[in-house]
């Protein structure tokens, strides 16, 4: 498509002579300018795709894929021959019994804290991975008894806990009695601490033998809910009507990861989609810059156009000759811009830290974005959408000007010379 003399001719006209700086400057800005565009969009992106994807493994590693849950106030009775029938569906790879009640946690340092207390067994904690595998302080062995618990990081650091400490969880649903409700009180030793990776779990959740979570909320031999775990999360759609089935008769409630976390999937997607529409405006701009750099380019050379057209060249030699200079700004920038962008995901948590040791501030704040981390991934999707939108729009800036070019008439040029 471009011969020898065109390509020459372009690289040429690339080269800045004395008295053809200004425009060879511009060229430049107008290639940093893409570059910037491109790699401000990758890490923007694939910030945002990081989001979605960490928050929606780490929500899925702690609750279940499908979630059966008693009806407010409610209570799931006989649910072994339940949890037999769920475990024998083709695809479930686990159902976890647990006994959820809305609490007060307390210490005697004073101050209160609302929270779930959740109870579950010892072994199905272990299958708890995100918890099991990441226990911070104590042991998991130690999770038995009557008065044994396990706290988040951020419960433990808000009440300064360390392993054997007490913490009294405080429930309104109590016994009635001729003075009215009594809330029910009990203090439990703090065994083991962990950090599941979301904040909020490790601030509002701690986790009690199921035993004695059923004691404690006066529910024994019940549990509040099912966790039930699949093979592949994308086709819970399947699974659906076979645990409907189990459950028959029995009101309870069923639902979906997808319909439990569908407002923040949603509100990140929708975050995601503007963002790269506000900063595909950068790489916009940058391409009105090769624009403008391609104009004054063609006017700077109308002599040489002239001179290309009376020895030979066609109108569609020049043509090609100006589209390779704009492309060149374009492709250089978009590439320089893709290794930038690329380079700074991949140490985005150095940087962070870099930053908040310079300013003394927070750039990221776990309380907010609910992951304790920045995720520092990359994703692919997004790079390769990026990269066709800056060479798109790079290549279709070079039209107007190199069509200019084309249509010179050499006469008209060297009228006055």
């Amino acid at each position: 498509m471009f011969g020898p003399f065109e390509r020459a001719v372009a690289g040429r006209y690339l080269r800045a002579r004395k008295g053809e700086r200004f425009v060879s400057i511009i060229a430049v800005f107008s290639l940093v300018g893409i570059a910037l565009g491109v790699a401000t969009l990758i890490v923007v992106t694939s910030v945002m795709s990081g989001f979605q994807t960490e928050l929606e493994s780490r929500v899925l590693g702690v609750n279940g894929h499908i979630t059966i849950e008693a009806y407010a106030g409610d209570q799931i009775d006989n649910y072994q021959p339940l949890l037999d029938g769920i475990r024998a569906i083709p695809g479930i790879v686990g159902a976890l019994p647990v006994l959820d009640g809305q609490a007060l946690l307390t210490t005697d340092r004073g101050g209160a804290h609302g929270g779930l207390v959740r109870g579950v067994t010892r072994d199905d904690l272990r299958a708890l991975h995100p918890v099991s595998d990441h226990i911070v302080a104590g042991k998991l062995d130690d999770f038995a008894g009557d008065d044994a618990i396990l706290v988040g990081t951020g419960l433990a650091q808000f009440y300064r806990l360390a392993i054997g400490d007490s913490l009294t969880v405080i429930s309104p649903q109590g016994a009635a009695t001729a003075f009215g409700t009594v809330p029910r009180v009990r203090a439990y030793k703090v065994v083991a601490v962990f950090d599941a990776g979301l904040n909020d779990y490790n601030n509002n959740v701690v986790f009690m033998p199921l035993p004695a979570a059923q004691v404690f909320f006066q529910k024994p031999d019940a549990i509040t809910g099912i966790e039930v775990r699949v093979a592949q999360p994308d086709n819970v759609d399947a699974l659906l009507p076979p645990l409907r089935r189990v459950l028959g008769e029995r009101k309870l409630w069923l639902r979906d990861w997808r319909h439990a976390n569908d407002t923040i999937i949603g509100v990140l997607q929708v975050q995601k989609d503007t963002m790269f529409i506000v900063l595909g405006m950068i790489v916009l701009v940058a391409a009105f810059n090769v624009i403008s750099s391609l104009i004054m380019m063609v006017k700077d050379k109308t002599r040489d156009i002239a001179v290309l057209r009376t020895i030979g060249a066609d109108s569609g030699a020049v043509l090609r000759i100006f589209l390779m200079c704009g492309a060149f700004v374009g492709v250089a920038g978009t590439l320089i811009g893709t290794a930038i962008g690329i380079v700074f995901c991949r140490n985005i948590v150095a940087v962070q830290h870099a930053v908040e040791d310079i300013t003394g501030g927070r750039v990221f704040d776990s309380s907010v974005f609910m992951l304790t981390a920045l995720p520092n991934t990359v994703d692919w999707g997004d790079v390769a959408r990026v990269v066709v939108l800056g060479l798109v729009l790079s290549l279709l800036a070079t039209l107007y000007p190199s069509w200019r070019a084309a249509r010179t008439d050499p006469v008209e040029a060297l009228r006055h010379e």
